[in-house]
């Protein structure tokens, strides 16, 4: 299982160019309305403090954060913001799975599906190879300017909750169980340590590497789920993407 697809997304989304930009503010907007439904205190909302931190990931405007707020605690009226999942095949066997959160469930899934036939897929089950997991990730920069002892904090981690704590590239991947994911979060933050990103993700179970005409196809499908609003995140199984 693999970290390097997530970090190369949250990379992708931070260096996004203007004309991106209105898609991913729309994207991060439904993320903190759906978080906030559960309350609009991040303090006492994990997920609400998680979605509000991507907001600044992606230099949201504080304003667009407060409405999408209100809307989530019924403050602001709306559309109402639903949450599907999309399973398929992607270019060269490559499997994908999808989140959507749409105000249009069928204009949703028709983008979905096109975007999918387009690149030489199909939906289909593909949940069977991913597993749900909690995934904090910390970036290179964060080591160095707090001088992590990654070794030294090991067993502190796994006391946590953490499973696995990878050393890759572009940082350090920490997974947990789902239900451990706020706890390993809260020794973070305990630490004065900065995440990049924590939240729930399906990691899968084994993966493929694909050959470099494949690789650019498989990109340029990544890149038009980027451009589409709807989807608010994308997981799959290539190990060179």
């Amino acid at each position: 299982m693999s970290g390097h697809s997530k970090w190369a997304t949250t990379k992708r989304r931070k260096e996004a160019v203007d004309a991106k930009r209105g898609a991913i503010f729309t994207r991060v907007a439904h993320i903190i309305t759906l978080a906030a439904r559960k309350g609009g205190d991040p303090e006492s909302n994990f997920n609400l403090r998680m979605a509000m931190e991507k907001a600044k990931g992606v230099n949201m405007p504080k304003d667009n954060i407060e409405r999408a707020i209100k809307r989530g605690t019924g403050e602001l009226g709306g559309a109402q913001i639903e949450e599907l999942i999309y399973e398929g095949f992607g270019p060269a066997g490559s499997q994908f799975i999808v989140k959507s959160l749409t105000d249009n469930k069928n204009r949703s899934a028709g983008n979905i599906r096109h975007l999918f036939t387009k690149y030489g897929g199909s939906l289909g089950a593909v949940m069977w190879s991913f597993e749900l997991a909690g995934v904090v990730r910390i970036d290179n920069e964060e080591t160095r300017a707090k001088n992590l002892d990654w070794d030294g904090l090991e067993l502190e981690l796994i006391d946590a909750g953490a499973q696995d704590i990878r050393k890759e590239e572009e940082g350090v991947t920490v997974v947990t169980k789902p239900e451990d994911l706020q706890r390993v979060n809260k020794f973070f933050e305990e630490k004065n340590i900065t995440v990049a990103s924590a939240e729930a993700e399906y990691l899968p179970k084994e993966e493929i590497t694909v050959s470099p005409e494949d690789k650019e196809k498989i990109e340029n499908f990544i890149d038009e789920l980027e451009d589409n609003e709807d989807v608010s995140d994308y997981y799959h199984n290539i190990s060179n993407v």
